[in-house]
């Protein structure tokens, strides 16, 4: 039984669109009435190569592949912008980390969300400059997360009150939390104006390869058998009522994306490498792209249990208020894939 945790949305949506077009701020699954059929799914995820499967499925023309037509994209720095957009309609499907999936879950009661994938475990690391070598040497110090109320923002202050040190919302306690997003992090660890990151990859392989940073904590470390939900897909309920073979058909995207990533990583690396570099206008070096691959494991498994786990740091550290879990998952249609393919199917526990 899923534990009982009610969340709270702690964001302001800003969404970066890309793709084909400028996506609406409504809810319209229908091509403008014109034949009844739906327009161009709208599906988000964020410049990071703990969303690769959706950077491949998107560069190698997978999901457009299964869809019939390119889906309509949009981006976004960290979670609580994606969530707002899923809200919003902007987006009818989105690549998101799991504590403002539960966020979701627990605004809308329920209503607004479902997960109906896994897409990657592991890939985030607490990263600081040279001499910090303890929790203890934190203290005093600022560290940024990509978002307040994100999954490394939670992860963060988890971790340091685990450690005796507090990090409070106000941005007062022992250590300063400073929620920015992620490009910004880059540059303001080079000039030395934060002392450290807890972020995913590319960007903590970058902090310590291109700033000489350290990595102090890898948070696979932390999870039973090192693995943890950093991605998983959510699409919005309504849309899935109406869509359900949309939706299906995006899966399909999302397991071939998945197969692609493990069995071809040559190949796939060039693919990211490619879709990022339209993102952010200049690719990554080889020696990060390496690193950060070798720190995700690209997997339709939600890792349900980390979810709940997750849910319990963020009450623990004022984040969240209880509520129930139960029926965030929806992983039937994926499992009905993932059967004809001959693959291993997923638990929701």
């Amino acid at each position: 039984m899923l534990g009982r945790y009610r969340g709270r949305i702690a964001a302001t949506a800003l969404i970066v669109l890309a793709g084909a077009g400028t996506l609406g701020a409504c809810g319209d699954d229908s091509d403008g009435g014109k034949s009844g059929a739906p327009a161009a799914l709208k599906l988000g995820y964020f410049p990071n190569i703990t969303h690769a499967t959706a950077l491949v499925g998107v560069e190698k023309g997978i999901f457009a592949k299964h869809l019939g037509t390119a889906p309509k994209t949009a981006t976004f720095n960290a979670g609580p912008a994606a969530v707002e957009a899923v809200f919003s309609g902007a987006v009818d499907a989105t690549f998101v980390g799991p504590n403002p999936a539960i966020n979701a879950w627990a605004k809308s009661k329920g209503k607004a969300i479902k997960i109906i994938s896994g897409a990657a475990s592991g890939g985030v690391a607490l990263v600081v400059k040279p001499g910090i070598k303890t929790p203890q040497d934190l203290r005093g110090k600022k560290i940024a997360t990509p978002q307040l109320g994100n999954t490394q923002d939670v992860a963060v202050r988890y971790w340091l009150k685990k450690n005796g040190l507090t990090a409070n919302k106000d941005g007062s306690g022992d250590v300063k939390v400073v929620p920015q997003e992620n490009a910004t992090t880059l540059q303001t660890f080079a000039q030395g104006t934060i002392d450290g990151a807890w972020v995913p990859e590319p960007f903590a392989s970058r902090l310590v390869l291109e700033s000489k940073g350290v990595k102090l904590v890898d948070e696979k470390t932390l999870w039973p058998g090192g693995k943890f939900v950093i991605t998983h897909l959510i699409v919005r309920q309504d849309f899935q009522k109406k869509h359900p073979d949309q939706v299906k058909k995006l899966l399909q995207g999302v397991v071939e994306a998945t197969a692609y990533l493990n069995d071809d990583q040559a190949d796939a690396k060039k693919a990211v490498n490619a879709a990022l570099s339209k993102l952010s206008g200049k690719p990554l070096k080889d020696a990060v792209l390496d690193s950060a691959f070798k720190e995700i494991q690209f997997t339709t498994d939600p890792v349900a249990p980390s979810l709940v786990q997750g849910a319990q740091h963020a009450e623990e550290i004022g984040l969240l208020e209880k509520t129930d879990l139960n029926g965030i998952y929806d992983l039937g249609p994926l499992n009905e894939i993932l059967k004809t393919s001959g693959k291993a199917q997923v638990s929701d526990k």
